[in-house]
């Protein structure tokens, strides 16, 4: 009877092969390189294919322990049960972490996506470090709405953010493996989200005129940049990553890359946006000459609301209603409803994708109609925004007495 052993192993020469008579399937091989490979054939009864177990290399293993592991591999075949079947289920399983699926996705669905930096930076943020490591079959959905509820209660829109993008990501992987379901469920975040309605009236622009002629303490390129946003109707990372290689003479093109619809947006620069535009090579709003984009919003928008609030102060007015940047676009919108601007050129200024299917035919760029309507919208904001006179002082009327 041929048994594997130590001794047997001292004899056995390269390429040969030693087969145990006691294990039925248990073999030893000689590589090449006189290293010594255990491992154990064995045929998978529900397909009749013969398949392979590697135990090891000797040095490693020895001989008996690499015996008790072919033993164990021919209790589970007895059993009718598939070891080499259930070791690539177990390597799947703690390759497929929700890190590996994230970067799947990332990779395969989300690049050169718009929003790309963005999601990528909020899942490293949130998610990551909380669920990253977890097998993603064994991720529970009472794992995701602590994440869920711990998220919401600091920042409740960020919560509805994350779980949106775990919702595609987990969808995206669902339809590449069977053997995966996602845990996410309608109702899991409630959208409370309300819908913004705000547009700034008259006097409100003028006073956000006045205050950036005034403002101190923030990038010289600050408020040009206000200003240009409210007079294109663009977004504000829109504006804030204007770059001279996207000009060409008197037109702006917005990338479908960075545009929000994924088609590019063309903006006639006239001349009362030419104007606000800083002379530089580069990004044009920034504050190191042209290599990064203005950033950094929110202490640069603090210090324009506080000259604002002093401004109505000293005119004994009440203090201006919370206001964002997006809040210009939707004035400049309102603004060009007010001026009798076409709908469909007010819309194409916006950048707003025609639907259905009068979006399929009509491939108009409006790039005339765009720059007429813009030039009425400069100067209605030039009238709205215009130092009015003082108020003559009354006249005393003296009455003889």
């Amino acid at each position: 009877m041929t048994k594997i052993t130590e001794l047997a192993l001292r004899t056995l020469p390269p390429n040969a092969r030693l087969t145990d008579d006691a294990i039925e399937g248990f073999v030893a091989r000689c590589l090449p390189s006189g290293r010594i490979s255990f491992g154990y054939q064995y045929t998978d009864k529900a397909t009749g294919k013969r398949k392979w177990m590697g135990i090891g290399l000797h040095g490693n293993v020895t001989a008996d322990e690499a015996r008790n592991q072919a033993k164990r591999f021919a209790g589970q075949v007895a059993a009718r049960r598939d070891p080499a079947a259930e070791l690539k289920v177990k390597v799947a399983r703690s390759t497929n972490t929700v890190d590996h699926v994230l970067d799947q996705w990332l990779a395969l669905h989300v690049k050169d996506c718009r929003g790309e930096v963005a999601i990528k930076q909020c899942l490293a943020n949130h998610v990551r470090p909380a669920i990253g490591g977890r097998v993603i079959y064994d991720l529970e959905r009472g794992e995701l709405m602590r994440l869920v509820d711990e998220l919401g209660s600091k920042f409740p829109r960020m919560a509805q953010v994350v779980l949106a993008h775990l919702r595609s990501a987990f969808n995206w992987w669902q339809l590449r493996d069977e053997k995966f379901k996602t845990p996410i469920v309608r109702g899991m975040v409630k959208d409370k989200q309300v819908k913004r309605a705000r547009v700034l009236n008259a006097q409100e622009l003028a006073d956000l005129w006045a205050a950036l002629e005034v403002i101190e303490h923030v990038p010289e390129c600050f408020a040009p940049f206000v200003k240009v946003l409210l007079l294109t109707a663009c977004r504000r990372n829109e504006v804030a990553q204007m770059h001279t290689s996207e000009l060409d003479g008197d037109t702006w093109t917005i990338p479908a890359t960075r545009y929000k619809t994924n088609v590019e947006h063309v903006v006639p620069l006239i001349a009362e946006i030419r104007k606000f535009l800083p002379k530089t090579f580069g990004f044009i709003f920034s504050t190191d000459n042209g290599k990064t984009p203005l950033a950094g919003f929110g202490k640069p928008k603090l210090e324009l609301d506080r000259v604002i609030a002093e401004i109505r102060r000293r005119e004994r007015r009440g203090a201006m209603p919370a206001w964002t940047f997006h809040d210009l676009r939707r004035t400049a919108r309102t603004l060009m409803a007010e001026l009798k601007i076409e709908r469909d050129t007010a819309e194409a200024c916006l950048g707003h994708v025609i639907g259905g299917v009068e979006g399929v035919y009509n491939r108009y760029k409006y790039i005339a109609e765009k720059t007429d309507a813009l030039s009425k919208l400069a100067a209605h904001v030039e009238r709205l925004v215009k130092p009015r006179p003082p108020a003559p002082a009354a006249k005393l009327r003296l009455v003889a007495g």
